[in-house]
C-alpha cells in the first residue's frame, strides 16, 4: 500500500512539474526574446503561488495560527484557481497558435510575390539576390512567432483571470435560492407545501468569514421555512478560530438541524457539535426527531468512522414508524444506498459542491452518485445540494452556489 501511495504521489509530482513548466514554456520563454528578468520573474510568480498554496493547505490541516492560515489563504487558494484555468486557456490557444501563424505568412508570401520592378543602367547586369541559407527560415519567421505567443498567452492569461474573478465574485455575494418540490407518498395531506431549507458546504474559515455567514443566514430567513437543515462541512477550523464566524447561525428563525461532514472532522467535530447547539442548533448525531408531519433523522459523517463516530442508521432508523415519511440528513450523497436499506423516503446531502471550479464536476460524478439536483435511488429520493460556500479556492465556475428550499408534496392533495 505504501508503495503504491509512493507511485501514485511520485506521477502527481511529475504530472505537476510537467504542467507548471509547460505554462512558463508559453507564458514566459515564448513570448520573450531571450533569457533575461522576465523569463525569471515568470519562473518566481509560478514557484511561489505553488508554495503559497501547498502552504494554505498545510497550514489549514495542520491548525497553523489563524493569522497566518489568512495570510497564506487568499492568494494561496486563488494560485490554485488560476493555474487550473491559465492551463486550460493554453492547452485551447494551442488550437489557434497554428491558424494564427499562416495569416502573416500567406500576406508576406504575397508582398513577395509581385516585387516592384526597379530601373536597370543600360549596359549593366541586374544584382542576383542573395539565396537563403539552407534550412533558414524567412526573415519575419521569428518576429511573427514571437507576436503570434504573445496573443495566444495575452489571451490565456485575461480569459483565465476574467473566469477566477468572476467565479470568486459568484461565492463573495452570497448564495442565490433555488426551489425543487418533491412529492413524498407518505406525506399526511395536512403537510403539503413543508418547506426546508437544506445549506450544506458553508465552509466558514481563513477566507469565508463572518460576514459570509450573515449573508447565508439572512438569505435562509428570506426564504421563511418551516424548518433549516445544515447538512456538513460548516467549518474549515477550530470553534476557537472560527467560534465568532459562526456565530451568525444563532439568528435562523426557523427550528434547526446540523449533521456533521467530513470536514467537521479535521476541525474537531465534538466541539463543533456543542457550538452548534449553543447557538440553539439541534445536532442529529445518529438520532431522529419526530416531527408532526413525518420523522426527520441525521446520521454523522463517514469521516467520522475514524474517530469512532462514524454513522449508524440503524440507531437512527432502526425503530421508527415505517407507516411515516421519513427524511434523513446525511453529508455524502454515497450514504444513499444504506438510506435506501432502510427506507428512507428522502435524503438531502451535499458534499460535491457540484463540482465547484469545472471540469471538476466530471471528477466529482465518478465519485458521488448524484453530483447535483434530485434523482429517484428505488423508492428514495435524494437530493445533492451544490452547497452555499466553496473550499479552498473561494471560486466557483459552472457550479453556482445555492441554498434550497424543498417544498415537500403529498400525493395525497
Amino acid at each position: 500500500m505504501v508503495v503504491v501511495f509512493g507511485v501514485f504521489a511520485l506521477l502527481a509530482l511529475g504530472v505537476l512539474v510537467a504542467g507548471n513548466w509547460y505554462l512558463w514554456r508559453r507564458l514566459f520563454r515564448d513570448t520573450t526574446r531571450g533569457p533575461g528578468l522576465a523569463r525569471r520573474v515568470g519562473a518566481a510568480m509560478i514557484a511561489g503561488g505553488w508554495v503559497l498554496a501547498v502552504g494554505a493547505v498545510v497550514g489549514e490541516r495542520a491548525g497553523a495560527p489563524f493569522w497566518l492560515q489568512q495570510v497564506l489563504a487568499w492568494p494561496g487558494f486563488l494560485w490554485l484557481a488560476l493555474s487550473i484555468y491559465l492551463l486550460l486557456a493554453v492547452v485551447a490557444g494551442e488550437v489557434v497558435r497554428p491558424l494564427l501563424r499562416r495569416l502573416p505568412a500567406r500576406r508576406a508570401h504575397a508582398t513577395a510575390a509581385v516585387p516592384q520592378a526597379q530601373p536597370v543602367p543600360a549596359g549593366s547586369v541586374p544584382p542576383k539576390a542573395p539565396e537563403p541559407e539552407p534550412g533558414s527560415a524567412p526573415p519575419s519567421e521569428p518576429s511573427r512567432r514571437l507576436f503570434v505567443s504573445r496573443v495566444v498567452a495575452g489571451a490565456a492569461a485575461a480569459a483565465a483571470v476574467g473566469t477566477v474573478g468572476y467565479g470568486t465574485y459568484g461565492v463573495l455575494r452570497g448564495p442565490g435560492v433555488k426551489r425543487v418540490t418533491v412529492p413524498l407518498a407518505k406525506l399526511p395531506r395536512g403537510a403539503h407545501g413543508y418547506r426546508i431549507a437544506v445549506v450544506s458546504d458553508i465552509h466558514l474559515g481563513p477566507t469565508l468569514g463572518r460576514g459570509f455567514a450573515q449573508k447565508v443566514v439572512d438569505t435562509i430567513n428570506s426564504t421563511q421555512p418551516d424548518i433549516v437543515a445544515v447538512v456538513g462541512d460548516l467549518v474549515d477550523g477550530s470553534v476557537k478560530n472560527l467560534g465568532p464566524a459562526a456565530a451568525p447561525l444563532s439568528q435562523l428563525n426557523a427550528p434547526s438541524y446540523f449533521v456533521t461532514g467530513n470536514h467537521e472532522y479535521f476541525s474537531g467535530a465534538a466541539q463543533w457539535v456543542e457550538e452548534v447547539r449553543r447557538l440553539g442548533l439541534h445536532p442529529l448525531e445518529n438520532a431522529r426527531t419526530e416531527l408532526p408531519w413525518f420523522d426527520l433523522a441525521g446520521v454523522n459523517d463517514i469521516a467520522g468512522e475514524s474517530e469512532g463516530q462514524g454513522p449508524d442508521f440503524t440507531k437512527a432508523l432502526g425503530d421508527r414508524d415505517t407507516a411515516r415519511a421519513c427524511v434523513l440528513l446525511a453529508h455524502q450523497p454515497v450514504q444513499i444506498h444504506d438510506a435506501v436499506r432502510h427506507g428512507v423516503d428522502l435524503q438531502l446531502s451535499g458534499h460535491t459542491h457540484g463540482g465547484q471550479l469545472w471540469p471538476g464536476n466530471f471528477i466529482a460524478a465518478a465519485a458521488n452518485p448524484t453530483v447535483a439536483g434530485l434523482e429517484r435511488y428505488g423508492d428514495t429520493q435524494l437530493y445533492v445540494s451544490r452547497g452555499a460556500g466553496a473550499w479552498g479556492p473561494p471560486t466557483r465556475v459552472g457550479a453556482p452556489s445555492d441554498i434550497t428550499v424543498i417544498e415537500l408534496a403529498s400525493t395525497h392533495a
